[in-house]
């Protein structure tokens, strides 16, 4: 049984940056196409609140949400990933929950996403959790879920 913990905004930029790009071909495209992986996990680092599953010293799952627009009370998840060899275990559901209630208890309105329209998988996951589409942008679907109808 693999014992995983869960904590929240514990990972330096350099675990990050060794997750992300373990997980780099999982993304659709893959993510160095889209960003500087380095930069971008200094960039989670530094700008969002990062909910984390860890098997030992190994970040095996990651969600990452800017909770900054504070006027709106709206947040947007940047990130989700899981290493290939956790996947299926509900690692990606588990910090969903987490990062849902952590916007919830901050009092925030609604999270955004944006997913692109070939990943089937992901954007089951995040209808299971009442995400909705609401924008078609190229081949990116623009997600919400409203936090204010579940609290």
């Amino acid at each position: 049984m693999t014992k995983i913990s869960y904590k929240i905004k514990t990972a330096t930029a350099e675990e990050i940056y060794l997750h992300l790009k373990e997980c780099n071909i999982n993304f659709s495209p893959p993510l160095d196409e889209k960003v500087d992986i380095q930069e971008y996990s200094k960039k989670i680092v530094d700008k969002s609140v990062t909910f984390e599953a860890w098997k030992d010293r190994t970040l095996a799952g990651l969600i990452a949400i800017y909770l900054n627009d504070t006027e709106n009370k709206s947040g947007f998840i940047t990130n989700v990933s899981t290493l290939n060899y956790f996947k299926g275990k509900g690692i990606a559901s588990e910090l969903m929950t987490r990062c849902i209630d952590y916007s919830k208890k901050h009092n925030f309105k609604e999270i955004l996403l944006e997913v692109s329209e070939k990943n089937r998988g992901a954007i089951q996951i995040y209808r299971k959790f009442g995400f909705m589409e609401i924008e078609n942008k190229k081949d990116e679907l623009v997600m919400k879920l409203e936090l204010n109808k579940y609290i």
